[in-house]
């Protein structure tokens, strides 16, 4: 009797000890399509058996940036590869200033002060930006500088013939083929409520298309390319990688998204299919801006 009551008391210890605090708060979880948790381990053993890893931020969000600059560092750590960062938030013509900030040709303050930065970039892009740098990886520059898609947005397609062989260089050759009816490229239209109408979509397709080319540019044999972008531009595998797609064929492709969840241990499976790890943070997590 005595061993017997012993034994229900050890397991009840255990069941308590390992089961989940009702208060307990995590910070983020991180989801398969399927619906499953799955450790940080276990994302890392993903993404390193990928050729190309898009990594769908909400710009403005702690935990993705946070866990960026993990990844970042664990796929730095595998030498079996080169690893590469793209980054949305830097334009094709900035890459000279990269190359020479990061060749020590220009310093930090004439780097920053002349790289048209977004505003977050202190808090959220430079801890990646300066961790490549020190480690020697090559960040590229893969976005079409905001001009030539505001002149898309303005004036269609057409207008990018007209600018000079210097200018085109930024982006990706043209003509740039547009499939307006890509479910991705439909939701901005309809979110837009028809404003800018199909110059909207043109415009964030010069932006995918040209991702595309400048990742795909500086792709050599056994090099992974590690890319930060909106979740927008690599969701559903459309936008960037659609482009990709179309371009090449025999990479593999990885994708994360991050969404925001009021009770991040019960998220909807819909909200799950957008990518193939969709990272969860709770909506009352603190933002940058």
């Amino acid at each position: 009797m005595k061993k017997t009551i012993l034994l229900i008391f050890l397991a009840v210890f255990v069941l308590m000890a390992f089961a989940p605090a009702e208060n307990e708060k995590p910070a983020y979880l991180l989801y398969t399509q399927e619906g499953e948790t799955i450790t940080y381990s276990e994302l890392l053993k993903y993404v390193l058996e990928n050729d190309l890893i898009f990594f769908g931020e909400l710009h403005n969000n702690t935990i993705a940036h946070w866990l960026q600059l993990e990844l970042a560092k664990d796929l730095a750590a595998d030498t079996t590869r080169t690893t590469h960062i793209g980054m949305e938030m830097f334009e094709a013509d900035q890459q000279i200033l990269i190359d020479e900030y990061f060749a020590g040709l220009i310093s930090q303050n004439s780097f920053e002060r002349e790289a048209r930065l977004w505003n977050n970039y202190q808090t959220d892009y430079k801890p990646v930006v300066e961790f490549a740098r020190e480690n020697g990886l090559k960040v590229v520059a893969t976005n079409i500088p905001r001009r030539y898609a505001s002149s898309v947005f303005g004036e269609g397609l057409e207008v990018l013939e007209s600018l000079s062989p210097q200018a085109k260089q930024f982006m990706a050759p043209l003509p740039i083929d547009v499939d307006v009816t890509l479910p991705s490229y439909k939701n901005i239209a309809e979110a837009a409520h028809g404003h800018g109408g199909e110059n909207l979509i043109y415009a964030q397709a010069v932006k995918d298309a040209t991702m595309a080319h400048f990742i795909l540019l500086n792709m050599r044999l056994d090099d992974r390319m590690f890319h930060l972008n909106g979740s927008y531009h690599s969701n559903d595998w459309e936008g960037i990688v659609w482009y990709i797609n179309d371009a090449v064929s025999g990479y593999n492709i990885f994708t994360i998204n991050t969404i925001t969840a009021d009770d991040i241990l019960n998220v909807e499976h819909d909200g799950l299919q957008s990518a193939d790890v969709t990272l969860v943070v709770p909506s009352t997590m603190t933002t940058t801006y």
